[in-house]
């Protein structure tokens, strides 16, 4: 077991000093006046062992324990209290057993809380209320009896009274256990409830992200059939390109070859008009061919000026191109140089981190270094305090204690002087004053007389309670009997009020069913159902539609087989169905109905009782073939069943409630005439309680007498032994007095030490102070060198993106500087060719001029050979034409191919001859029509922007997202088996505990006997589980018979012995389990000076033999005598407790050995 060894305060409420409450083996006693602060010393135990109520500390917040100041005190911002335990035995839970001494201490802050400590070490305040727990004391235990306690279990109800058992089963540790495993388990099942909400989300999100992937596989697959559409569409455009491009190529051919024709010709009717013209012929031949010769120059003119401009197209065209590059390589240039920069940057920050942290040790190591000086330093200056504190109070103790002693000496020796006079007196009186005996015969006459009566109202209430019980068993039955058959009638109506809901139903009002005229022999149901079906529902009434005609008795009509009996003779029916039932046999058996069969005439059937149905043309229906009209028609005969019984019933109910009716009045006369004789009784006992009263008031009255005049004559003779006595222990304490001087010097060094001290300790936090920003500066730190390592890695992979662009476009820039390069060149060779054109053109218009001049002049006499030149110089001007048209359409088509190739390199990045592979298409079927392709390339592109955005990284996604949710699914694997073993851990806990309650429940009820009747001297008592089958949910009933009193509850009893009882019960509950600390406070009040005599006996034998330690707050002069050692609290300073020692034991023997 645990042993309390002492408790410090130290601005615990009015405790503003260091305070150490020695707790030893044996009766400690707190004394003092109300409002010294007796009461905060049980309050520092309560707190320290991990109290979480302000209100059970008697404030509003927690922080009200912290001294709050005094008119010469400041207040105070902490507040501390150390229990210092004896863990010799190696009682302690595993994790502290290792050591001999334990102190748990608890610390509070304004504005941040309490600290728990164990030994130094930060421990939670569940494992200091758990080390309690487990030693079978606490903040809540019942070996803290504080003020108004045992009013508390006076008047607590038997559930509350419950927490008593459990402490003395030891299972406040084990019920704290189960409340903390039944939060985790909530907990848990919390967690569970999140974790399935969580998983529905990702559920969600996993079915969206599916969606999203569906969306990207279906964009990928038209961007897949959008190359592919494309591709066919530039092979098509391709090979038409070419081949228009081959057809411009042999056009011009074909030119050249015409033109060569034509300028044949043209010799040729040039030689013909020189041979018809003589005069001209040269004249001719000369403007012929200057005209020849300048049309080809002008041809030839046209033809470089055109491909002039396409050049000079190409090359702005290149021009821009390489513009692009060039701002696209001063970006890349831009992202290399900014990711340099960062990285530079970055890498100098690191390097002023690293050398950060390496200043920063130093100054860290410093620091702490001081910070550990400053701590023993404030340590040192704390102790030499506390003993200097006590070296006062211990002398201020002794000089205070002597100044009382004596005082008190003084007081009792005036009293003992004024009890001497009003002894003598009291006993003068006595003698005088003699009572008279005649009065107890008299009172012992009337209580046998009484006790007489009382016997015979006792025997008439038992014969009326007997006849009220067996009256009781009565109606009971009798109650019983109409429960079951008013159960039968609900029964019975609720199936008649269905079947006529159903038969209703099928009822027209206007034109009754002839089914309602029917009444059928029992059993024969079913075979008229089966003989006429549906014919029942029509009516007799011949104004409906469809209906039964009355018509007269067949003349001659066929006999039934021999062996069947007609239908009307088991169906009482209106007259418009006897025609049809006589013509119906009825047969008992199918098998009876099935031979005769063969002998029906026509239109005559059979039917069995089972509902068979055999028809004279062959039709036969099976028995177990069931008709609505064979259901209706048993419905009908079960509803005049069903009137029966409920009539039956019904009469059966009315006389079982009539018997109800009259057990009941003879139930209340029983009552009433139990009541009477029990108020008899109640006069009677009444009655003899007064008769018991005026006898033991004469009994007192003489016994009285006696005793007083011997207890005057004893008084007499202690009074005089003790006015002996404090006249020398009066002598004694003036003399020791005069021993202590007042600790001035010691006053003084205090206040210099807590100034010194003062100085330190705002030291001390200025040093914390700053040891804590340098840990928080060094963990920032660490933080920034890993974002700087992830920022620069960031940088270099862009870097090296930029560099790999920059090579591409510095190959692109080569290649376009190259064409440029070749483009520039052909001008000058254009331009150099085109004014040698220019030149000889100049020359040729002069030669044809003149030419024509002279031809001019010759036109007349050649003007039939004109016109035949003119017509071949015409075609020859045409073919010449034709063929620079055709030079312009293969030009053309040069440039529609290449312009394919670029719209082909930029859109698909490939060659013309892949194309066709590319494109999918098949050699052997034709190409698709290029419009058509056109259409489906826009309508696909179309289809893709009308997707809208899509997530590419969607399958990333799903697949990350699927992860978690396996994760997610094995966690929640885990808290469904840690669900389970919670639950298996509370209900284990719940069995051990039912175990252990009900064991120290028949320890606690014994030890509760035998300390009833020590306390009150006689009686008896017992304790009672009540309200719950459940030992856990059970409430505790206390049932008490003081000497001389009948067994009653506890709230019955006097105010004396209910405290008495109380008492009886907490001391069998630590008699059950023993706490290392029994506190009680002022539980002597209420009790008399031979209860308390007899409490403190008590004490002294409970302390005796047990190892617990008691501490007792009293104002009772009897306890204060019968204590060990005492301690007073004083309040010389207003709002200051202070606490003084007494060892009485030690008292004792010194004045013994004086």
């Amino acid at each position: 077991m645990l042993k309390f060894d002492k408790v410090r305060l130290s601005s615990f409420k009015s405790f503003v000093d260091n305070v150490e409450l020695q707790i030893e083996l044996g009766l400690t006693g707190v004394v003092g006046p109300n409002g010294c602060g007796k009461s905060n010393l049980v309050e520092a135990l309560r707190w320290g062992m991990g109290e979480t109520s302000a209100k059970q500390m008697r404030g509003t917040g927690m922080e009200d324990v912290i001294f709050g100041g005094s008119a010469s005190r400041p207040s105070r911002n902490i507040a501390e209290v150390i229990i210092t335990l004896d863990n010799s035995d190696r009682t302690a839970p595993a994790q502290f057993n290792g050591m001999d001494e334990l102190q748990v201490s608890r610390r509070i802050e304004r504005d941040k809380g309490s600290s728990y400590r164990i030994n130094g070490t930060d421990v939670r305040a569940r494992d200091v209320q758990l080390l309690f727990a487990d030693a079978a004391t606490g903040a809540r235990s019942t070996a803290l009896v504080s003020q108004g306690r045992i009013g508390t279990i006076i008047s607590a109800k038997p559930k509350d009274r419950r927490g008593l058992l459990e402490e003395a089963a030891g299972i406040t540790g084990l019920h704290s256990r189960r409340h903390e495993a039944e939060l985790r388990l909530g907990g848990a099942e919390t967690n569970l409830e999140r974790l399935d909400d969580i998983l529905s989300t990702l559920q969600t999100q996993l079915a969206g992200i599916k969606k999203q992937v569906r969306q990207a596989t279906r964009y990928r697959n038209i961007s897949g059939h959008i190359r592919k559409a494309e591709a066919t569409m530039f092979y098509i455009l391709w090979e038409q390109s070419n081949t228009k491009l081959v057809g411009a190529k042999n056009k011009l051919k074909t030119a050249d070859s015409v033109v060569s024709e034509k300028t044949s010709l043209a010799a040729q009717a040039t030689n013909f008009q020189a041979k018809s013209a003589e005069v001209v012929p040269e004249l001719r031949k000369k403007e012929g061919e200057a005209a020849a010769a300048l049309q080809r120059i002008t041809v030839d003119r046209e033809n470089l000026e055109f491909e002039e401009n396409r050049i000079k197209t190409e090359i702005e065209e290149t021009a821009v191109r390489l513009t692009q590059i060039q701002a696209d390589t001063n970006r890349e240039n831009a992202i290399t140089l900014d990711a340099a920069e960062a990285i530079g940057r970055l890498s100098a920050e690191n390097e002023r981190i690293l050398s950060s942290i390496k200043d920063g040790g130093a100054l860290h190591e410093t620091v702490s270094g001081n910070l550990r000086k400053a701590n023993l330093t404030v340590e040192q200056l704390e102790a030499s305090i506390t003993l200097l504190t006590e070296q006062v109070a211990h002398i201020e103790a002794q000089r205070n204690s002597s100044t009382k002693r004596i005082k008190e000496l003084k007081q009792h020796q005036s009293r003992l002087l004024n009890r001497i006079s009003e002894v003598s007196k009291h006993k003068h009186e006595l003698e005088e004053n003699n009572p008279d005996s005649a009065k107890l015969t008299s009172a012992q006459a009337a209580l046998t007389h009484e006790q007489n009566n009382l016997m015979s109202c006792r025997n008439s209430l038992l014969k009326a309670e007997k006849a009220r019980t067996d009256a009781e068993s009565n109606s009971h039955s009798a109650t019983k009997a109409v429960h079951k058959a008013q159960a039968a009638v609900t029964e019975l109506q609720a199936e008649e009020r269905a079947l006529e809901k159903i038969l209703a139903s099928k009822n027209n009002d206007l034109f009754p069913a002839v089914i309602d005229a029917l009444e059928v022999e029992a059993g024969y149901e079913v075979a008229l159902g089966s003989a006429l079906g549906d014919d029942l529902t029509s009516p007799t009434d011949e104004a409906a539609l469809v209906h039964w005609r009355t018509l007269p008795d067949m003349l001659n009509a066929p006999a039934l087989p021999v062996g069947a009996k007609p239908l009307s003779s088991v169906v009482l029916a209106p007259p418009a169905l006897k025609r049809r039932l006589h013509q119906i046999g009825v047969t008992e058996s199918d098998d009876e109905a099935a031979i005769l069969a063969t002998d029906l005439q026509q239109g005559q059937r059979l039917v069995s009782r089972k509902g068979g149905l055999w028809r004279w043309d062959g039709f036969t229906v099976s028995p177990e073939a069931s008709t609505p009209t064979t259901t209706s028609l048993e419905q009908r005969s079960r509803l005049k069943e069903l009137r029966v019984q409920l009539t039956e019933r019904q009469l059966e109910l009315d006389t079982t409630e009539a018997a109800l009716r009259k057990q009941k009045k003879t139930e209340q006369v029983l009552r009433d005439t139990e009541l009477v004789a029990r108020a008899s009784l109640e006069k009677s006992e009444k009655t003899i309680d007064l008769a018991r009263e005026s006898l033991l008031e004469a009994k007192e009255n003489i016994n009285a007498h006696s005793s007083q005049l011997k207890a005057i004559v004893e008084a007499e003779k202690t009074t005089n032994t003790d006015l002996n006595e404090v006249n020398s222990l009066l002598a004694i304490a003036e003399g020791e007095y005069s021993d202590f001087p007042e600790p001035l010097e010691e006053r003084e060094k205090i206040g210099h030490l807590r100034k010194k001290l003062e100085g330190h300790r705002k030291t001390q936090i200025e040093l914390r102070t700053q040891f804590e920003g340098l840990e928080h500066s060094a963990k920032q730190r660490d933080k920034r060198l890993e974002a700087i390592n992830l920022e620069v890695d960031s940088w270099n992979r862009r870097k090296s993106e930029s560099n790999h662009q920059l090579k591409e476009l510095k190959l692109r820039k080569h290649q376009l500087n190259e064409d440029l390069t070749k483009l520039k060149a052909a001008p000058n060779e254009i331009n150099q060719r085109l004014q040698s054109l220019l030149d000889s053109l100049s020359t040729l218009e002069n030669r044809r001029t003149k030419a024509a001049n002279e031809l001019r002049s010759a036109e007349n006499v050649l003007r039939n050979a004109e016109k035949q030149s003119r017509v071949a110089e015409n075609s020859l001007n045409q073919a010449r034409e034709d063929r620079v048209r055709a030079e312009g359409g293969v030009e053309q088509a040069s440039q529609i191919c290449t312009s394919i190739l670029e719209r082909l390199k930029d859109r698909l990045s490939c060659t013309p001859e892949a194309l066709f592979e590319l494109s999918g298409l098949n050699s052997d079927k034709e190409l698709p029509d290029l419009e058509v392709t056109e259409r489906k390339v826009e309508r696909l592109h179309r289809e893709r922007e009308t997707m809208g955005a899509v997530n590419l990284r969607a399958e990333q996604e799903a697949s990350e997202l699927q992860e978690q949710i396996t994760t997610l699914d094995s966690e929640r694997d885990d808290l469904l088996a840690a669900i389970d073993k919670l639950r298996k851990g509370i209900s284990e806990l719940n069995r051990e505990g039912r175990a252990r309650l009900l064991s120290s429940f028949k320890n606690v009820d014994k030890h509760f006997q035998e300390l009833f009747i020590r306390l009150f001297g006689g009686g008896h008592a017992h304790l009672a589980l009540t309200e719950s089958e459940d030992p856990l949910d059970a409430g505790l009933e206390i049932m008490a018979s003081p000497p001389g009193k009948k067994l009653q509850g506890l709230s019955l009893l006097s105010g004396g012995e209910q405290a008495l009882t109380a008492l009886s019960l907490l001391f069998a509950v630590f008699l059950t389990n023993p706490a290392p600390i029994c506190v009680l406070d002022e539980v002597d009040a209420p009790l008399d000076d031979a209860n308390v005599d007899r409490f403190c006996t008590l004490l002294e034998q409970m302390s005796a033999s047990e190892q617990t330690r008691f501490l007792i707050i009293t104002h009772h002069r009897m306890t204060m005598a019968r204590m060990d050692r005492l301690f007073g609290v004083t309040m010389a300073e207003r709002g200051v407790s202070q606490l003084v020692s007494v060892d009485l034991q030690h008292a004792e023997k010194l004045r013994e050995t004086a």
